[in-house]
């Protein structure tokens, strides 16, 4: 089986995974994960998607008239990583200001870790006013990378840009 990754976007409305789904189906592939989401009016997405390879011309080409509903973009899918990796949780919470995602990321960066799921969010903040950010990411963390240092990190930024981190280590927390 050949492996594809599906971005798509569209203006959001109902029957769109429908769609996607059956021109999938309808070429002989078949739907394994995915990420889907309205965001701002717009339903966007990411889609892995198995296929024997003597139909992968078939669904490409199917996928084109979705042009108009949804915008499809395929990619080929990657192997596995060969660096053995565990994953950590995060969760973060405190007063919405730019640059949260851009500082926390940095940190993940500088200490070798890729992020596997992100999910953010806006919220009302409960009898103080003003908006909560708050995000939750699995983060891979590479076999021998100290965990202790990359919390000593997370909370002097924590300190600075003033939200509540907490990282939680399935393997040893």
């Amino acid at each position: 089986m050949t492996t594809f990754v599906l971005t798509v976007i569209g203006d959001d409305r109902a029957g769109l995974v429908k769609a996607l789904a059956d021109v999938i189906a309808a070429n002989g592939g078949n739907w394994e994960r995915s990420r889907l989401s309205e965001l701002a009016g717009k339903f966007a997405g990411i889609v892995e998607v198995s296929v024997p390879p003597e139909r992968e011309g078939d669904l490409r080409a199917a996928l084109e008239p979705l042009e108009g509903l949804l915008e499809v973009s395929v990619r080929p899918g990657a192997e596995a990583a060969a660096e053995p990796t565990h994953q950590v949780q995060l969760h973060l919470v405190g007063n919405d200001a730019p640059g949260i995602v851009q500082a926390v990321s940095g940190v993940f960066a500088a200490c070798g870790l890729s992020v596997a799921d992100l999910v953010t969010e806006l919220r009302d903040a409960p009898m103080a006013g003003g908006r909560l950010f708050e995000a939750d990411a699995l983060v891979s963390v590479p076999t021998g990378a100290d965990l202790d240092a990359v919390r000593a990190d997370l909370e002097r930024l924590a300190t600075e840009i003033m939200v509540d981190v907490d990282v939680v280590d399935a393997a040893r927390d």
